[in-house]
């Protein structure tokens, strides 16, 4: 009987690609972590300080898995999900069947929101300091060069 508790750090291959591809998908590390059998994140991201190229494999893992997000979040928002909306009013229920557009809009601005963040260069909102090609921004700089001439000094006192 061993007396060894907490998870397996020992890191693998297939666990590494495991883990990757889930990441890939636009899941959550901390989610990969709490199904059994997993690594805790916590060493996760020590493997990632580790080691250089496992931590260039997880940042594009990331990335398309920023994109999956982003693609996600159309197919919410172009898939109406019906639910049931219960009105009780004195001794009177109704129910009624109705799409769930408040749902699905929230769903769809949590991730929009958490891509700005996490990628913002990819994701933030463009903020321009510039014009427009009819209008562009113009820094005019003038130099005026003003000659003063002395005035004669009064010997007279």
């Amino acid at each position: 009987m061993s007396n060894v508790t907490g998870r397996p750090t020992l890191r693998n291959p297939e666990l590494v690609d495991e883990m990757l591809h889930w990441i890939a998908e636009g899941q959550t590390l901390r989610e990969f972590c709490r199904q059994p059998g997993k690594p805790a994140w916590r060493t996760v991201y020590d493997w990632l300080e580790a080691d250089s190229t496992l931590s260039a494999r997880f940042a594009r893992a990331r990335d398309m898995g920023f994109d999956a997000i982003g693609e996600e979040t159309l197919q919410i928002a172009d898939t109406p999900v019906a639910g049931e909306i219960t009105t009780v009013e004195g001794d009177k229920i109704t129910k009624r069947t109705e799409d769930m557009l408040g749902h699905r809009k929230l769903q769809v601005e949590t991730r929009l929101k958490l891509l700005a963040k996490w990628s913002p260069k990819k994701y933030g909102d463009k903020l321009a300091l510039g014009g427009d090609a009819d209008s562009p921004i113009q820094v005019i700089t003038k130099v005026e060069r003003v000659l003063v001439r002395a005035k004669p000094h009064d010997t007279d006192g």
